[in-house]
């Protein structure tokens, strides 16, 4: 599998909007609707700073099906979020983990999509993970940096994404690093924070020693989420009743040539909408102090 990684941010296809009528309620009355309130909502929320153009305001209401009440608080949940983690989400840039996505290849993302469309998220938490390469803060933040710029997919936006956890070869020095707080941070992300429709998480290769793992984040986990959440083991017949083998690499018992690629891939594709990920950073509530730094350089 030697195909180059790149987004996709053309305009939704006939095809494609027909999908999101049937399942988000999209249709273009419903969208210019939508998109004018939640414009309206955010001028009043005063303590929020998000841009408001169209296809910016789009990320939020795909995902809250056209509904900008939903949309807002979600706005509002995420700024939530990078308050709550500051530390670890301000002024976040995809060079400050290039050593991470180019020279392990803990995260992956497959350079098609699965038989739904859906793009498909790789995560290796056993062997191939080391936690004294790559911590299980900046595993997070590869996982943060890459939703940003799935976001800007319409076909994303419509279709969703699937998580696929591979935890082949996990021992004890993994487990250390999946701790409680790590589990807490994931989750609220996931359940809370992520302007993506998330509609699958594939647990595979789990060892014994996984129930450990488990057990940390298992209290955690809300209903909607615990619905979408798969455990298949080794038996990769099981996954691909979810994910057509078709779709997948021969290391997932795929009919695609196996894995041949990795971060140091992919990675210049993040950089290329570096934009957006600056955008971003400036994003959240107005009494934020770096926010209320820049709104003054550009008053000067």
């Amino acid at each position: 599998m030697s195909l180059k990684f790149d987004i996709d941010t053309e305009p939704p296809t006939p095809e494609l909007l027909e999908f999101a009528r049937k399942e988000l309620r999209e249709t273009p009355e419903v969208r210019e609707a939508a998109i004018k309130e939640l414009r309206s909502l955010l001028k009043e929320a005063t303590d929020l700073h998000y841009k408001d153009d169209d296809d910016f305001l789009l990320i939020f209401l795909r995902p809250c099906h056209f509904y900008p009440e939903s949309a807002i608080k979600m706005m509002r949940r995420i700024a939530e979020f990078k308050k709550s983690y500051h530390n670890l989400l301000h002024n976040l840039m995809p060079e400050d983990e290039k050593r991470a996505f180019t020279e392990h290849n803990v995260v992956n993302v497959l350079p098609n999509r699965d038989q739904k469309g859906r793009r498909v998220l790789l995560v290796n938490c056993g062997s191939l993970w080391d936690p004294k390469q790559v911590s299980s803060e900046q595993l997070f933040r590869l996982f943060y940096l890459i939703h940003l710029i799935a976001q800007l997919e319409p076909a994303t936006q419509i279709n969703g994404a699937v998580v696929v956890m591979d935890f082949d070869g996990l021992s004890l020095k993994q487990v250390k690093a999946l701790s409680p707080s790590f589990s807490m941070l994931l989750l609220t992300f996931i359940q809370e924070a992520l302007p993506l429709r998330l509609k699958e998480v594939h647990i595979i290769k789990q060892p014994f020693i996984f129930n450990m793992v488990w057990t940390l984040f298992k209290p955690f986990i809300k209903e909607k989420l615990n619905k979408r959440l798969f455990f298949h083991g080794s038996d990769m017949r099981k996954i691909h009743q979810f994910i057509d083998a078709n779709c997948l690499p021969a290391n997932y018992g795929g009919n695609l040539p196996a894995m041949n690629y990795g971060g140091r891939d992919w990675y210049p594709c993040v950089f290329r909408h570096i934009d957006h990920i600056n955008d971003w950073n400036r994003f959240g509530f107005t009494d934020d102090p770096e926010l209320q730094k820049y709104f003054q350089k550009r008053k000067n």
